[in-house]
């Protein structure tokens, strides 16, 4: 009785198949061990500060602060600008906090939301053929053939009263076309295996076997997918605000600092309100990757040891 008690302690004691491997891929990169411990570091400052900053305060025009340089102190305040200010006198560390976590809670909202729809419409397509499979691909191939980028920004312009969350369910109603295609043409070489037809022949559910037994051998294409997709969306997202059709103008985002980069004279003159923001995406985007890269093998290697 004893030896099964310890048995057990030992057995609940060991982690997961799942996050042995992804230890042990990640002892092995260096690159990616620090790029996780920089990419948490990122994440946690960026929520920890945007929520003690207020975003009233740090959005508040001040005209006599207008362009003040890093280290400036306002006199009536006794506010230090420690990134200095913007054209409008906003302070430039503030709006770095709050428009990096808008920026990454938009672009992960985004990647839920195409990842689901796309996974899901994927493997369904996939696995099910015929008409399902021709109905789905037409949808997919009109959507792909739109201009995506004009369609957005029009959508931006019309929308009445137009907020954050409205710039996500636009971007999602069009980005998950891409997943759609490419796990379904995964799915349609999965479901020619053996263990499918197994799994048919003993009366398993078309549910089951498509999420259950089908979708856990996509994981390594799953993951890279997702973090690649989210490094992406953060892209896209400060870029389409960058060209002012991005998030409404009293939302701070990265895009809304680097976008002060279009004027020369900032360009050239005042890069304590655009370089910031530049180098974190840039940090960010390479961490995420780096990340995923490493997620991607230990899927892999849990797939060869079954």
């Amino acid at each position: 009785m004893s030896e099964e008690v310890n048995n057990a302690v030992v057995t609940e004691s060991i982690p997961p198949m799942g996050i042995r491997m992804i230890m042990r891929e990640f002892k092995k990169d260096k690159l990616a061990m620090f790029s996780l411990a920089l990419l948490l570091i990122i994440l946690v400052s960026v929520f920890i500060g945007s929520f003690v900053i207020d975003q009233d305060t740090v959005m508040r025009v001040s005209i006599f602060d207008k362009y003040a340089e890093p280290g400036t102190v306002n006199s009536d305040t006794g506010k230090t600008f420690i990134l200095g200010a913007d054209e409008g006198g906003r302070d430039v560390f503030g709006q770095l906090f709050i428009g990096a976590r808008n920026s990454i809670m938009i672009g992960f909202a985004i990647t839920i939301i195409t990842s689901i729809i796309g996974v899901g419409l994927g493997i369904i397509s996939g696995y099910y053929g015929g008409i399902i499979d021709n109905i789905l691909m037409r949808i997919v191939d009109f959507v792909m053939i739109l201009p995506i980028q004009m369609i957005i920004i029009v959508f931006v312009t019309i929308i009445p009263k137009y907020n954050a969350w409205s710039f996500i369910w636009i971007m999602s109603a069009f980005y998950w076309v891409g997943k759609a295609r490419l796990f379904r043409s995964k799915t349609l070489s999965e479901g020619r295996r053996d263990y499918v037809s197994a799994s048919k022949t003993m009366g398993t559910s078309d549910l089951k076997i498509m999420f259950r037994e089908i979708m856990p051998n996509l994981s390594s294409l799953i993951i890279t997918n997702l973090t690649m997709n989210f490094a992406a969306n953060i892209g896209i997202e400060t870029t389409l605000t960058f060209l002012g059709f991005g998030l409404p103008s009293n939302v701070p985002s990265l895009g809304t600092l680097i976008a002060y980069a279009s004027s020369g004279d900032v360009l050239s003159n005042k890069t304590w309100i655009w370089l910031p923001a530049s180098i974190l995406i840039l940090v960010m985007m390479l961490s995420i990757n780096y990340v995923g890269q490493a997620l991607k093998r230990s899927a892999d290697a849990r797939q060869r040891l079954g």
